[in-house]
């Protein structure tokens, strides 16, 4: 089954999209459900029979011809840095489903989008080509936009169409960039090729061909700005909190937990090793982002009076962090964004669902309609708190072992960050024990308050099987290292290696990068 294994995670929920056509509305519901379950079996398939210690290298690689004459195959393969990203993925798929149950207008349609978003994201970590990789990017664009154009709130159109215009201006930027390389590699190969792996050997001109801008310079930006506006990092972030907003919950809890994610995972995969010497001309511009996102991000949600809206902030300024984790350039920075990847994914997306389930009972997500919900909802209050310490970083859950890692590598890599980002973590707290205290503490301030149910037997599956993660990675982070570990190092040591920094494994690098 092995040799399949990655087929069936990405064609699956294809299959799931062929049943629910037919099928009556309430059916759909659960073929869609039972489809994700599946996913979640093959991803623990995935998880035993991934070889950690050649995880820095493809496995399971699972390919056919596509465009023969330009090299491009429909190749799938898995290593440590799509790994988690993939088992992600695939776990948070049945929640989202799950937070989206109520949905009753078109909802064969609506269930569709799911499965088919769960496709091209999975074909996104997977895919082995350039092209096939672009393929995927922009197909996961479809089924988004409609979850919030269709099935959104009241100001729908306009987020669906925000959302669209700024990813798919980053896919152009992203579009013009791949045709470069595959350009570049045909005249220094006298071949097409569309495989990943290969684009990390080309050599390219160290003259300037526009300003001070190399054509590694030029390439390097355009594959980055489309992944920073995917992030989204500071200032590419103004799409983010309209579409979360306006979004139905499964869509939030996925657009929070996977989508950011791939802006990332693209930086990981394409800009670093693609252009290694870019990357760090670059740093200062991405750390200085990186710290103005962690800032503003947390400060602009302390002045929320929407619920959900705060949390969209959040999330601007959490992945701040990850990518400052990134220009560290040492292996603690690196582990840690990795993992923050993940810890946000988890902790964003239960908080997304959190508010969905307030939403569907109060009808409202602002602070002043509510307050004083812990004596009517105590099981609801007592899984906000538990999440709401997991986004601050507890020590004992998800988010402290990455987010420590994060700030030692920045400390490692230059002081002044850690210091500005230790700051705003501080205030991150600020703002979510602000939100609690509105939410759940005090006096009732509205009659409507009073009779509201507390959480549902879908609602408990849901936060349960998100506690287990929340605790898993908190106090047992190595079950997940040990599968990622080598990946880690390998990817590491020949950035720094490309980029010629004199460095040592205690993460000592020369200060004049």
């Amino acid at each position: 089954m092995t040799d399949s294994l990655l087929a069936l995670l990405l064609f699956v929920p294809l299959v799931g999209v062929v049943l629910c056509i037919p099928l009556s509305q309430e059916l759909t519901k659960w073929i869609a459900l039972l489809t994700s379950l599946v996913g979640v079996v093959l991803a623990g398939i995935l998880y035993q029979n991934f070889n950690a210690a050649d995880s820095a290298n493809l496995q399971m690689a699972w390919s056919f011809p596509w465009i023969s004459s330009y090299g491009i195959k429909f190749g799938l393969a898995v290593d440590g840095l799509s790994f988690p990203l993939i088992l992600l993925t695939k776990v948070m798929m049945p929640i989202a489903l799950l937070a989206s149950w109520g949905e009753a207008r078109r909802l064969r349609a609506f269930m569709s989008c799911f499965l088919f978003l769960d496709f091209a994201m999975t074909g996104t970590f997977l895919a082995t080509d350039l092209f096939l990789f672009y393929v995927f990017w922009e197909l996961m664009l479809i089924p988004m936009v409609l979850l919030i154009g269709v099935w959104g709130g009241q100001n729908r159109v306009y987020a669906a169409l925000k959302f669209f215009l700024f990813t798919f201006t980053g896919s152009v930027l992203m579009l013009v960039s791949i045709l470069w390389i595959f350009g570049a590699h045909y005249s220094q190969l006298d071949s097409f090729t569309g495989e990943i792996s290969q684009y990390s050997k080309l050599v390219f001109s160290p003259e300037p061909v526009f300003w001070s801008l190399t054509v590694q310079d030029l390439i390097f930006w355009g594959f980055t700005v489309a992944f920073l506006i995917k992030v989204p990092l500071f200032p590419f972030h103004t799409w983010l909190p309209d579409a979360h907003v306006q979004a139905p919950t499964g869509g939030s809890v996925l657009l929070a937990a996977i989508l950011l994610k791939m802006g990332t995972y693209g930086l990981m995969r394409f800009s670093i090793p693609f252009c290694p010497d870019s990357f760090i001309k670059a740093i200062p511009v991405l750390s200085f982002l990186s710290l103005v996102g962690i800032v503003y991000g947390a400060w602009v949600a302390f002045h929320q009076s929407d619920m959900k809206k705060l949390v969209a902030y959040s999330s601007v300024s959490h992945l701040g962090f990850v990518v400052l984790g990134l220009c560290a350039l040492n292996r603690e920075g690196l582990t840690g964004s990795v993992l923050q990847m993940i810890n946000h994914g988890i902790s964003s997306g239960a908080l997304f669902l959190l508010v969905g389930i307030l939403y569907e009972r109060r009808h409202s997500r602002q602070f002043e309609d509510l307050g004083g919900l812990a004596s009517v909802m105590p099981r609801y209050a007592f899984f906000l708190v538990f999440v709401v310490c997991s986004s601050m970083a507890v020590p004992g859950l998800n988010g402290f072992v990455g987010e420590f890692l994060i700030l030692l590598g920045a400390f490692k890599a230059k002081p002044m960050w850690a210091y500005v980002a230790v700051t705003a973590a501080l205030f991150g707290a600020v703002y979510l024990l602000e939100m609690l205290r509105r939410v759940l503490f005090g006096p009732i301030t509205s009659g409507e308050n009073k009779n509201l149910k507390d959480l549902s037997l879908r609602d408990w599956v849901s936060l349960v099987s998100i506690t287990v993660m929340i605790l898993m990675l908190g106090i047992s982070p190595n079950f997940l290292l040990k599968k990622i570990d080598p990946a880690l190092d390998a990817f590491w040591k020949a950035a720094l290696k490309k980029t010629h920094v004199d460095t040592v494994l205690s993460g000592k690098r020369d200060r004049k990068v």
